[in-house]
């Protein structure tokens, strides 16, 4: 076999060991679930009066806004699991048992991050789920702009795994991986996920404006909803490989050290 054969095989099968472990201890994953869910139904039926007065609608419209921001939080939470696998991995011994294997160096990287998208692809379509059901709907969207959507977020998950395998390597415990990767879903709520950017005080706007989710957001929102990305597309493409490009680098060199 070639070294791209061997390299495909072995990455198979820590894909497989991922999503094994991902069914058998389903806890960690359901509970980052619950946030995006109970945060889209805290502001739909708690505060999305209110806020759709801030918007200039009603309920409906503002569910429709803040959906995308949702869906991209999923990403973020789930990717929180990821950092806390891969911690629990290199603490616990078993990729010191996977270095003395003739098995292909970076196959258990990869299997991480393939499995956190996978992962993050199926997150976002229970939340999805859960959108329409309360009223989301997107019937101004075209089957281009469905794809286009459907390809943003597995491309900024892949860009947030990357970053959550570099933070679970350099963390010393699976705790210690949770919190360093808590950002991924706080980041969100800086974000215009629940309020345009033009509704924030002037101080806080480049908070909202500078980060990898208020472009992305704006996308989603506009392929979703059939309106206008401007800029945001490119940006959000930008961060996003940009993003992918800094936690490869990272994971790899810092996977690489020896023990």
């Amino acid at each position: 076999m070639s070294s791209l054969s061997l390299a495909v095989r072995d990455s198979a099968t820590m894909l497989r060991r991922n999503l094994l472990h991902a069914r058998r201890y389903p806890s960690l994953t359901l509970n980052l679930l619950l946030t995006p869910v109970m945060l889209l139904l805290l502001f739909v039926y708690i505060f999305g009066g209110t806020m759709s007065a801030g918007i200039g609608g009603n309920r409906s419209d503002y569910i429709a806004y803040i959906v995308p921001g949702i869906l991209l939080m999923t990403v973020g939470s789930t990717v929180v699991g990821t950092a806390v696998s891969v911690s629990t991995d290199m603490t616990e011994g078993i990729v010191a048992r996977f270095r003395t294997m003739a098995i292909h160096r970076g196959s258990v990287i990869v299997g991480h991050v393939v499995g956190s998208v996978l992962q993050s692809v199926v997150s976002v379509v229970l939340v999805g789920a859960v959108a329409v059901a309360i009223g989301f709907r997107s019937t101004d969207a075209t089957v281009l702009e469905w794809l286009a959507a459907f390809g943003l977020l597995v491309l900024f998950a892949t860009a947030l795994t990357w970053i959550a395998v570099g933070m679970g390597l350099v963390s010393p415990n699976a705790e210690a991986a949770g919190n360093n990767a808590m950002p991924l879903i706080l980041l969100p709520l800086l974000s215009s996920a629940f309020v345009p950017v033009d509704a924030m005080p002037g101080w806080f706007r480049p908070i909202a404006e500078y980060q990898p989710f208020t472009p992305a957001i704006e996308t989603l929102r506009g392929l979703l909803l059939g309106t206008g990305i401007g800029h945001n597309g490119w940006l959000a493409v930008v961060w996003c490989v940009g993003l992918a490009v800094v936690g490869y680098l990272w994971s790899t060199a810092r996977f690489d050290r020896d023990p």
